[in-house]
């Protein structure tokens, strides 16, 4: 297969993933009559990649696998280079058969779970564009297209656990979950910039070669940002609770994501990061013991649930704290091993649930065993989840729901008076309120006259211009407006040095400032 058309391999997803949006923009597949167009459009495109993975394979059997592959480069700046590259060895292509083949089989599986919902074309655009983000995961050969990947798999899994949008808990979870990724995402870019920084690109031939100019600790750090990543991906402890409040979406997505797939993209990222493990020996300890906290966890959580979706949630954070613990002990090949067959099975029982409940005429669970009761303590804590949600609450959500609530007084307070926004008084209230307006149908309540004729309009648009000057710059009785303006700007900036001063915006602050620098 030529180098460019391995392109096509992680592209045919997304190309259908576009057929499928702009189908439903032009109004040609939308609806019931649509959903057999869209079915065979996503079934394709999964096939064609699965194909071409299962070559890659058998090539790599017979002849050897082709390694680190350079497509074309792609941006140069100084001493800075990005390319487009490929790592075809036995692990990515032996996973990527595995994860294409899942896809292939959920893909298939949604097409009659889903009829006649509405949200059948949706949830179809996101999991074409899932499949293509694990496949550039897999597949890329360096950490920043891996790291688009990355982000497309977070993307899609958010809009995908907010599929019932309608739903206060489905929104809720999707933006927990997002939220919580985002702070892994943090120690991904944490070690990629430290490639850049030293090294000048973050290609994995690059990264897993000889480094002089790099010392051990500074390899170390650039190990640990791409492990945060990696240990909040596949929701190990401690950042364990977002993955059960991610279940709120459709059963086939529930399996691809936190069953088979995504749930072992982490798992995936630090078996490729073997050799930089393997400089650091500290964080194989690390990573030994946050996997036994993983298993614990999981073993104590699945005791007390009551519902099928989040018993196999814990169980699969059980199997995953195994293979963390197989890494830290340098089990690298047994780990890759475990993570394949673990998909395989789990996605099976993933799929299987509804009708497995429906076998064993929706049978209550077993209560919690005796001795797990006995034990107030430990019965408690495995109730609360070891109340991570609480801990997540306090270090994740409460800063980011505060910060957009000051972005949003900021907002209202500061650029709407600025820009000459009408009160909240005068603004829209609600969404069919806004669509009205945007379409021409609703105007803001105005001093002004309504204007006739061409020349009524211009006259109007000269009075607002003046009725805006006059209410906001200039100077009346009092102080007038821009008076008291001068005196909210100084209790603005003595707001804005105040909030300055909490962790959340120092933290804002390195993190643009590394984004910059980058």
């Amino acid at each position: 297969m030529p180098n460019s058309l391995l392109l096509l391999i992680p592209g045919l997803p997304f190309l259908a993933a576009l057929w499928i949006v702009l189908g439903f923009i032009f109004g040609w597949n939308r609806g019931e009559k649509g959903e057999r167009e869209t079915a065979l459009v996503a079934v394709t495109a999964n096939t064609l990649s699965l194909l071409a993975m299962v070559a890659l394979a058998i090539y790599d059997f017979t002849h050897g696998a082709p390694g680190h592959v350079m497509l074309f480069p792609w941006l140069q700046s100084g001493d800075y280079q990005a390319s487009v590259s490929l790592m075809l060895d036995t692990l990515s292509l032996s996973f990527g058969v595995v994860m294409a083949t899942i896809t292939l089989v959920v893909t298939r599986f949604s097409v009659n779970y889903l009829h006649r919902e509405p949200g059948f074309q949706r949830f179809f655009i996101v999991m074409s564009l899932f499949s293509c983000a694990m496949l550039l995961i897999v597949l890329s050969g360096s950490a920043l297209l891996g790291f688009i990947g990355w982000e497309m798999a977070g993307i899609s899994s958010y809009m995908l656990i907010a599929y019932a949008w309608q739903r206060e808990t489905a929104a809720e979870g999707a933006t927990r979950a997002f939220v919580t990724n985002r702070f892994g995402d943090t120690g991904y870019l944490f070690g990629m910039f430290i490639g850049f920084s030293w090294l000048g690109n973050v290609e994995w031939n690059v990264l897993f070669g000889e480094k002089p100019d790099m010392s051990g600790i500074v390899v170390g750090l650039m190990s640990m940002g791409f492990m945060l990543a990696a240990l909040v991906k596949s929701a190990q402890f401690p950042f364990s609770a977002w993955i059960t409040r991610a279940l709120e979406g459709p059963t086939p997505s529930s399996a691809v994501f936190y069953g088979s797939i995504m749930v072992h993209a982490g798992i995936y990222l630090l078996l490729r990061l073997e050799p930089l493990l393997e400089e650091s020996p500290l964080l194989g300890n690390v990573l030994i013991l946050l996997g036994i906290l993983t298993v614990l966890y999981g073993w104590l959580g699945v005791q007390v649930q009551t519902d099928i979706k989040s018993s196999l949630i814990f169980s699969t954070q059980q199997q995953t704290g195994l293979m963390l613990i197989e890494i830290g002990l340098g089990f690298y090949t047994f780990a890759a091993f475990h993570m394949g067959l673990h998909a395989i099975w789990r996605a099976y029982q993933f799929l299987h649930s509804p009708s497995f409940l429906q076998q064993t005429e929706w049978e209550p669970a077993k209560p919690a065993p005796a001795w797990l009761r006995k034990r107030r303590w430990l019965y408690t804590a495995a109730l609360q989840r070891f109340w991570l949600v609480p801990l997540e609450n306090w270090l994740l959500v409460r800063p980011t729901q505060a910060l957009a609530h000051e972005v949003q007084t900021l907002d209202s307070r500061v650029i709407d008076r600025l820009t000459g926004t009408p009160s909240h008084s005068n603004m829209l209230s609600t969404l069919a309120e806004m669509q009205d307006f945007q379409q021409g149908k609703l105007r803001l309540e105005s001093g002004i006259g309504t204007g006739s004729g061409l020349l009524g309009k211009l006259m109007q648009w000269v009075a607002e211009r003046f009725e805006w000057l006059e209410d906001r710059l200039l100077l009346q009785k009092g102080g007038g407006k821009l008076g008291r303006y001068l005196q909210q700007l100084g209790e603005y900036l003595d707001l804005v040095e105040e909030l300055l001063t909490q962790p959340r915006y120092l933290i804002l602050l390195i993190a643009a400032t590394l984004a910059v620098i980058l």
